[in-house]
């Protein structure tokens, strides 16, 4: 067998352990056999103590588990998690920083290796194996250990998350006081929310169904008979409405698919989970799962084939519990925190309004589509809490904190107290902020700064008009599109664009043409691609479609009849042709409907200034466009080069790194030298210290998300325009984001406007 294939079978093997602690033990025994070692043990680091005890053991005294322990700064296992490196000695004894463990028994092994087990720069323990050799360990045994410790650091990343890393007594035996269990992430929409979890999972998606306990146990399993009925009654009508059509091998498979769910082993193992108190969907996850793991560890290809028919069959028994669960009414309390493996606009509707008090994502990142969505809405929510088990969080307690990207669950008396006391600080800020409506956003020595909204759904204009927007820079036509089923008709989206334009009239409405690709997909329209971002995407797709994007633009124009306060503005825009092709559908639409009879005038269109190409084409675009709007969230992704829904590398995307600022200011400069209306609509707007800066760089419109309106509207009334050039030209000297940062952070309070930076969060130091 292939070191590839054993390497396989081990973080398999591991990842469906029962527990943290049998996972150590097999990957400490199937490392030992297969190098061939006579020791393999593992160390993990005690959050509580800061220090690395020996968790597992293949070769040393098995009762030194949990109770040998060495801080950072003794023993080579000590250096290894200092250096995050490996160590690789011939005779451990010889070391300087050698200490002799005596109830381990390992003064009778000369021969080390020990490499640090690493998840996300975060050392969690120290893997090591020994030998009574006195040999050095060669390099493809190295690469094996560095390889098996990095699968295995995401395993014990997961169980450090879940608290079963670090038990509740420490190395001693007493009692340790464990700091609140928290989870991190990115932060999608500030705020702060404690409530209930709800979890919603992907329809016929065995990874995302959550555990739910339940008390009517005759009723599930009921629940489960039902489903393996329909299956069996589904794939029967399929098998019979095909014979004439498959030959006899193919005919086999369905036979395959009803032996297994007539199989007692299968059924009854599934039946047996329930009894155990979980639903009908997490123990059908739980035995499907283990299965398709068994098979695809088989050395026989047929057998590892058959881990796909499996998994399939699981797909459809889910299928059918879903379909029978869909019809009961969900019950979601008064204060409920949603999550979801991956956050959909179509489950914003899932709660009530009025109950939904917060969001978590597994996936995505700060400036993702739904991220967006819940900063329109002003719902607290987190993105990419990758560690999260979600699965098994169903009605559990939680603080969402969306200021510091923190997750906590089940939290104690003192911790809710304190998100309390932030929570009603909040309600106190925002019924301040509310006075502000009818002022201008104007500096205190006369600067007007036109304060606009991004928009996407009815509910976001009535929100934006009471907290007076004088306009709106971005409304995402996508939406309607992504609640649908279909492609909307002309008719439908007549209507749902005359609703934007009626209630903002005269207003004006920036209406962006369909933006689908990269993190927006249509269920009905998928577009699969290895790189998204880089792309079948926003213009490029619609101008590949004219049948698409026909429709929308007629739909827009016919929508403005008699109001005229209609702008279209094109997303993604990479050369001077792109803009053309695009005018000439508009120019096409417009002669259409001219002669069709319809009194419209021609709306002004714009383009999106969103990728590095067209930061430098300003001037060649000036003579074929009305204005120009920076979208500052997908610009910031292509010049940092990181994809923002990618939490492994949220960290790195910065709306405030130097390049991101200095590309910005030329955009507006070279939007004045052509004598444009340049605008910005991406979420750097909505930050009062951001805004402060785009004011000082001569920008002609700030759009952002109605909630952060009243606090920019509040900076901006706070500073004189001086000042802001003056905050700006010091900025822009800066070559650190952190810098950056506490400098805007600085300026806000020194005009007594700390309300609009971050509080102060109990817990920093968890």
């Amino acid at each position: 067998m292939s070191v590839l294939t054993r390497l396989r079978q081990i973080v398999q093997e591991v990842a469906s352990a029962a527990d943290l602690e049998s996972a150590l033990e097999i990957c400490a025994e199937r490392i030992r056999d297969t190098m061939k070692t006579e020791v393999c043990s593992i160390y993990l680091l005690d959050s509580n103590t800061q220090r690395y005890v020996l968790r597992a053991t293949e070769g040393l005294n098995k009762d030194a588990i949990g109770k040998v322990s060495l801080s950072p700064t003794e023993g080579i296992v000590g250096q290894v998690g200092t250096r995050s490196e490996p160590i690789n000695l011939e005779d451990a004894s010889t070391h300087p920083a050698f200490l002799y463990l005596k109830s381990t028994g390992e003064e009778r092994y000369h021969a080390f290796l020990g490499v640090p087990i690493i998840h996300q720069r975060k050392v969690f323990g120290v893997l090591v194996v020994q030998q009574r050799d006195v040999r050095r360990f060669d390099e493809s045994e190295e690469a094996f250990m560095v390889t098996i410790s990095a699968q295995l650091a995401g395993v014990i990343a997961h169980a450090e998350a879940t608290g079963s890393i670090n038990p509740d007594k420490n190395v001693s035996g007493e009692q340790s006081g464990r700091p609140a269990r928290h989870f991190t992430g990115v932060v999608g929409s500030p705020g702060v929310a404690i409530g209930e979890v709800r979890v919603v999972s992907l329809t016929a998606d065995l990874g995302s169904v959550p555990d739910k306990d339940v008390e009517d146990i005759d009723a599930e399993l009921e629940t489960l008979d039902q489903a393996i009925a329909a299956v069996r009654e589904e794939i029967s009508e399929i098998a019979e409405a095909l014979a004439t059509r498959l030959r006899t091998e193919e005919q086999a498979l369905f036979q395959v698919y009803l032996r297994m769910l007539d199989d007692n082993a299968l059924v009854s193992e599934i039946r047996e989970r329930i009894k155990l108190g979980n639903w009908a969907q997490g123990a059908l996850r739980d035995v499907i799962q283990s299965h398709v793991r068994e098979f695809s560890m088989m050395e026989d290809a047929y057998l590892r084939e058959r881990a796909a028919d499996i998994r399939d069959l699981g797909r459809r028994v889910l299928n059918c519990l879903q379909e029978g669960a869909s019809g009961k009414q969900q019950e979601y309390p008064a204060n409920t925190i949603l999550v979801a493996d991956e956050l959909s606009p179509a489950m914003f509707g899932l709660v009530p309004e009025e109950q939904l008090a917060g969001m978590i994502s597994i996936s995505g990142s700060g400036t993702s589509h739904a991220a967006i969505l819940a900063r329109s809405m002003g719902i607290p929510t987190i993105m990419g809490v990758v560690d999260l088990p979600h699965t098994r969080i169903e009605g559990r307690h939680v603080i969402v904190d969306g200021y510091s990207g923190r997750v906590f669950v089940d939290p104690k008396d003192d911790l809710l107290s304190a998100y309390g006391d932030i929570l009603k600080e909040e309600l106190a800020i925002a019924a301040g902020l509310d006075k502000l409506k009818e002022l201008p956003a104007e500096t205190t020595d006369g600067h007007s700064m036109p304060l606009w909204v991004n928009t996407g759904l009815t509910a976001d204009v009535e929100r934006s008009l009471e907290r007076g927007a004088e306009g709106i820079g971005l409304y995402r036509t996508e939406i309607p599109f992504m609640i649908r089923d279909f492609f909307p008709s002309e008719h439908e989206q007549i209507e749902t664009y005359r609703r934007q334009l009626e209630l903002f009239a005269p207003r004006t409405v920036t209406m962006r043409t369909l933006d689908i690709g990269g993190d927006k997909a249509l269920p009905y329209f998928p577009i699969e691609e290895e790189n998204p971002f880089l792309g079948w995407r926003g213009i490029r797709v619609t101008l590949d479609h004219p049948e698409i994007f026909l429709v929308q633009v007629r739909a827009m124009m016919r929508a403005s009849e008699g109001l005229n306060n209609l702008r279209i503005m094109l997303p993604m825009v990479t050369s001077v042709h792109e803009v053309e092709a695009a005018l000439a559908q508009i120019d096409q639409a417009y002669r259409e409907l001219c002669e069709e009879g319809f009194d419209i005038r021609k709306p002004p269109v714009g383009i999106m200034i969103e990728v590095p190409a067209a930061v430098y084409q300003i001037g060649r675009f000036a003579s074929l466009i009305d204005f120009i709007s920076v979208g500052s969230n997908d610009l910031t992704q292509y010049l940092l080069a990181v994809d923002r829904n990618n939490p492994r590398v949220a960290g790195l995307y910065a709306s405030y790194h130097p390049s991101v600022l200095h590309a910005l200011q030329h955009i507006a400069q070279e939007a004045q030298r052509v004598n444009k209306q340049v605008s910005i609509c991406g979420e750097m707007a909505s930050d009062p210290g951001g805004a402060l800066l785009l004011m000082a760089m001569g920008y002609d419109v700030l759009s952002m998300n109605s909630n952060n309106l009243p606090k920019v509207k509040l900076a901006i009334r706070s500073i004189s325009y001086k000042d802001s050039l003056a905050l700006l030209e010091r900025v822009m000297r800066m070559s650190d984001t952190a810098e950056i940062h506490a400098a805007l952070r600085a300026a806000l309070q020194e005009r007594g406007l700390t309300q609009l930076t971050r509080p102060d969060l109990p817990g920093e130091k968890v």
